[in-house]
């Protein structure tokens, strides 16, 4: 199983970027996929999740901002992150697991992780 997320780079306080994380090896229909992210010299925390049949949740930094999205055809998950602020900035990570919910992403509770793509927000 391999995790690949992309479309990381450097935006302007409240641009927008979005990041997709494909796989290889795995059907990420039938798994929940989650984003991470881990600012220099902070814990890596869960951002969002979907569940295999959509459901959607989004850690309270992000709502209303992140929009987490599945292409089934294309085996990819996206995070569209929109006004973006420079507390936003951090490697982003995306993972796959069983099920998406607070606790979940909070505690990690995640099988497969994909190498992370740098997201920087700054003028």
């Amino acid at each position: 199983v391999q995790l690949q997320a992309s479309g990381g780079g450097l935006a302007q306080p409240g641009g927008s970027l979005t990041l997709s994380c494909s796989a290889s090896g795995l059907a990420l229909d039938n798994y929940a996929v989650a984003w991470f992210r881990q600012a220099p010299g902070m814990e890596r925390e869960g951002v969002s999740c979907t569940s295999h049949d959509g459901t959607k949740h989004y850690e309270e930094s992000v709502k209303r901002r992140f929009s987490i999205s599945r292409d089934y055809d294309k085996n990819t998950v996206y995070l569209q992150m929109n006004s973006l602020k420079p507390e936003d900035t951090a490697v982003y990570y995306c993972a796959v697991g069983f099920i998406c919910g607070h606790y979940y992403v909070t505690n990690y509770k995640y099988d497969y992780w994909g190498q992370g793509t740098q997201v920087t927000v700054s003028s």
